[in-house]
């Protein structure tokens, strides 16, 4: 106990021992105590020296450590300090303290060293797997914490071990549904160590569910809204969905996207945003953006972009995008995240630009982003931020490029300046003195004349008025008039983009620009001087737009055809020197990042060089520009006809796509009306079965009127011939034969309820029979009392049948005056006679039948008990017969085993008779044996008699 008392910092007796030795003492214990007290205290002891004497503790204790883990499993307590010490001793979570008295670097070699020990022996992993599963919290809370501190410092390593134990992974995601949060919450942390850049374990742990219980936890947390727990667990997203193609399939295909739309509901007060609700919304927005990165395959980020628009998340995320109050870097994402929802979908880019700003007038929200591009006050991560959603909202989008395009169009100019055009904006911006301003509008409207011949030709319209009392120029003039004056090479490469993307692949464009003759000595001047470093991604540029104006150029203009350019760079720039200046665009730094990803990300604005779409038009046109430098007239003018052989084609081509086109929409409509047609045709058809049922029934009725007619005619023909040639009588005789018919529906009317009087009489009269002991005097003179009363209506109705074939004939024979109002008012009277007796009738019985009912009901209920306990009977008794029965067919079965043995027995003897004849053996029948047999029992049953 004193050597307790000295290692607990108690007094003791001696003098105090060193750490090393104290530890090697309580090492020793640990090894050779017989008695799990002294282990377990000597094991606390150990942990309350593990953060001060980490090394020591480390190298002297991990062996006797890791055997009490596999020996004292029973013991939760001892496992719990085992687990405590080897935590302090592999982890680098060291306090503040202890990292100024060791360096970083000496931190983490200790922990991965340790780490490194620990893991030699595959089975401590899978040892420490299993007691993971522990429900205990001493066991399992330091168990999951040593797990996750082995990750960190050895992760692949670990992995590989976890992922080849047997149900590894699905042990550890157990963790996520412990009802204690600590645990939940490291767990969570674990699995975040776990999944880190291994796709195998990523896919086990979304296939076990994680998607579903951690979207679960984040909406328990309450979102945005929730602490650091919904930071760990779109951590942990993010390690599951980047860069993992088969778990974003899954995630999309489990309606996931759906359930992230609440994510995104920050309200109408955006007020007093906390730093952790920003880090959480930040994290929301880059987990939609890995969706739909750019860099996954098109047909994944299609299908997610649709889902986000259907289930309206983009439509939550352009509400943030136009709301007051966000934060500049949340309000900064948003519009990156909105940027990569719309990129290349048709249908969220048409979304997107009908959504409106909340201002007085509404503003579409394009305007209102680009106002904030081209204004220099601006951050500059939001103005590249702004840059990227336009882009993405040009991206394979013709009808929205058209839409850029047209407000810069004379026509489509508003007159008034009451409102701001986004080709307005943009021509502002490429004018204005903030070198910047004038880059991104440049790369913006090269991006609306992206693969669009038409588009580039309407542009060459626009005329811009530059000054008071100086007539308007063109923009592609505009355009090189500023180049020419020597502005910052960031504003004349942002030009130079622009020209060359507007030039390609446009004929008549090229011819535009060589028509203005200080244009093409500008470029040749510009290639052949040699400038400094800054200029020579400049002088790359020009020598491309000289390139292209010769490989796009129709030879339309006599001076500045194909060949006289090649002699011009022949003579004042040379080949090589010209190819080599091209060369300086791809060799760039700049250029190679830019290529990298069609963000737009710099670290400053000076390093805005270059765009991500201009890389590919570089990439596409060096080759072929410098073939077409040192090519010969006759190779230029066989490529000239191919080219135009290649252009009939193409006009061909294209004229049976267009036919084929609008055969197709011909064929369409064709299908519509077919469709539409027989539709119509079905509910003709079922009208004129309708109808034609109708006209039967008519012919029927019409038949039958004719026969009655004919009767009638028959027997009075004086009338009939009244009733032919007088029509006000056939008019009235309709009338009353349409009453007639009313009075026999009402007479029918009256003899089904007298029917359902008489069943309910028959039912009382057998109910009176079977409850004859439980009915009284009173009850059966009631009943014949009303017997009595029902016969005397029957009677009452039997002489209204005979009246009404009175009324028949005389209707038909004496016109309007054969029924008159006396026997009228004689029918209604009746009428309402009987349905009163009905009524009383009814009423009585109702009162007089409820204590029947009620005595039935109980009798019902002890009939039910009854049969409810013969049925248990009859199944008892059913299962004890069948398996009376099986025993019967076992004896049968039996008998007829028995039955064949005797008849083999038979047979064998009387083969063995046979052969004892044919040896001359005397052998007795059978019936001699039976009697001889029956002659002994006779006698010894006299003897018997006689004892």
């Amino acid at each position: 106990m004193n050597f307790l008392r000295g290692v607990m910092g108690g007094p003791s007796a001696g003098p105090q021992p060193s750490g090393a030795e104290t530890i090697q003492k309580l090492c020793d214990r640990v090894a050779s105590s017989t008695l799990l007290d002294d282990r377990r205290d000597a094991v606390r002891a150990l942990k309350s020296l593990s953060k001060k004497y980490r090394l020591e503790v480390g190298i002297q204790a991990m062996e006797h450590l890791i055997h009490v883990l596999q020996t004292d499993r029973s013991d939760s307590e001892i496992i719990g300090y085992a687990l405590d010490t080897l935590y302090n001793v592999i982890s680098n979570d060291l306090e503040e303290e202890e990292q100024e008295e060791n360096s970083p670097k000496q931190v983490d070699d200790l922990g991965s060293q340790f780490t490194e020990i620990f893991i030699k022996q595959q089975e401590n992993v899978t040892l420490l797997l299993t007691l993971v599963e522990e429900f205990d919290f001493h066991v399992r809370w330091p168990g999951v914490k040593l797990l996750t501190s082995l990750l960190k410092q050895q992760g692949p390593q670990v992995q590989q071990i976890i992922l080849v134990s047997p149900m590894g992974v699905s042990r550890l995601m157990d963790l996520l549904a412990d009802s204690r949060e600590v645990i939940r919450n490291d767990g969570v942390l674990l699995l975040q160590q776990l999944t880190k850049s291994n796709a195998a374990i990523q896919k086990i742990v979304a296939f076990e569910n994680a998607f579903e219980r951690l979207l679960d936890i984040i909406t328990e947390e309450g979102n945005s809204d929730g602490g650091i727990v919904v930071e760990d667990c779109l951590l942990l997203l993010q390690n599951l969905l980047k860069n993992n193609n088969s778990n974003q399939n899954f995630f999309k295909e489990g309606s996931y996207i759906q359930r992230m739309k609440p994510w995104f509901e920050v309200g109408d007060d955006n007020c007093g945003w906390s730093a952790q609700k920003v880090t959480n919304l930040h994290l929301m927005l880059q987990l939609v953006r890995v969706l739909v990165s750019p860099t996954n395959p098109p047909g994944a980020t299609s299908s997610c972009q649709k889902a986000m628009f259907h289930c309206g998340l983009l439509q939550q995320l352009c509400t943030i995008l136009m709301a007051t109050g966000v934060p500049a870097d949340i309000l900064t994402e948003t519009i990156n995240t909105v940027s990569e929802v719309i990129r290349g979908c048709q249908m969220n880019q048409d979304y997107f630009a009908s959504v409106n700003a909340p201002s007085n007038p509404p503003r579409p929200a394009i305007v209102v982003l680009l106002m904030s591009m081209v204004n220099e006050r601006q951050p500059f991560v939001l103005r590249c931020a702004v840059l990227y959603c336009f882009q993405c909202f040009l991206y394979k989008n013709q009808k929205g490029q058209g839409e850029i395009v047209s407000t810069l169009l004379p026509s489509t100019i508003d007159a008034t300046g009451n409102s701001v055009s986004a080709g307005q904006l943009l021509c502002g911006g490429l004018f204005s003195t903030d070198s910047l301003s004038n880059w991104c509008a440049a790369v913006a409207l090269a991006h609306a004349l992206q693969e669009n011949a038409t588009l580039k030709e309407q542009l060459l319209r626009v005329q811009l008025a530059t000054s008071i009392g100086n007539p308007p120029v063109s923009l592609l003039q505009q355009c090189t008039n500023i180049l020419s004056q020597g502005s910052k090479v960031q504003t004349r490469v942002g030009l130079l983009m622009l020209l060359c993307t507007w030039l390609s692949n446009c004929s008549i464009a090229v011819t535009h620009f060589l028509h203005n003759p200080a244009n093409v000595p500008f470029l040749t001047g510009q290639i052949a001087e040699n400038l400094g470093e800054e200029e020579q991604l400049v002088q790359g540029l020009c020598a491309l737009l000289l390139g292209i104006s010769i490989y796009y150029n129709d030879n339309s203009l006599e001076n500045y055809r194909k060949e006289k350019l090649k002699q011009l760079i022949e003579k004042r720039i040379g080949r090589e020197n010209f190819i080599e200046k091209l060369g300086f665009i791809s060799k760039h730094e700049l250029y190679s990042r830019a290529a990298q990803k069609p963000q737009p990300s710099f670290s400053s604005p000076d390093h805005m060089m270059f765009d991500h779409e201009f890389t590919k038009l570089v990439k596409e046109l060096e080759g072929v520009i410098s073939k077409a430098i040192y090519k010969s007239s006759e190779e230029d003018k066989k490529e000239e006809e191919v080219k135009k052989t290649l252009e009939q084609h193409d006009n061909i081509v294209t004229h049976y796509k267009k036919v084929i086109r609008e055969q197709d929409q011909e064929l369409e409509e064709l299908k519509q009306r077919v469709n539409t047609l027989t539709s119509q045709n079905e509910q003709l058809q079922a009208t004129v079965t309708q109808q034609v049922s109708q006209i039967q029934q008519h012919k029927d009725q019409y038949n039958l009127l004719k026969v009655q007619l004919g009767k009638d005619t028959q027997h009075h023909n004086s009338h009939s011939d009244t009733f032919q040639m007088n029509g006000i009588q056939v008019e009235e005789v309709s009338k009353l034969r349409d009453e007639l018919e009313e009075w026999k529906n009402k007479h029918e009317v009256l003899q089904g309820q007298l029917r359902e009087k008489d069943s309910v009489i028959e039912k009382l009269v057998s109910a009176n029979r079977l409850s004859r002991t439980r009915c009284s005097f009173q009850f059966l003179t009631q009943v014949q009392l009303q017997a009595a009363e029902i016969s005397k209506l029957q009677m009452e109705n039997q002489k209204l049948q005979v009246m009404v074939p009175w009324e028949q004939g005389h209707g038909a024979l004496g016109g309007a005056g054969a029924v008159t109002g006396s026997y009228r008012m004689y029918l209604e009277e009746t009428r309402l006679q009987l349905f009163l007796c009905l009524w009383c009738n009814l009423e009585w019985d109702f009162f007089s039948c409820q204590s029947e009912v009620k005595a039935l009901s109980e009798e019902k209920e002890s009939l039910k008990q009854h049969l409810d306990s013969s049925s248990s009977t009859v199944a008892i008794l059913q299962d004890e017969k069948s398996k009376l029965q099986q025993e019967v067919a076992e004896s049968k079965k039996e008998q007829d085993d028995l039955l064949v043995l005797l008849a083999d027995q038979d047979q064998k003897l009387s083969a063995l008779k046979i052969k004892l004849k044919d040896l001359g053996v005397p052998v007795e029948d059978e019936d001699d044996i039976e009697s001889g047999d029956q002659g002994d029992e006779d006698e010894d049953g006299d003897e018997e008699e006689q004892d």
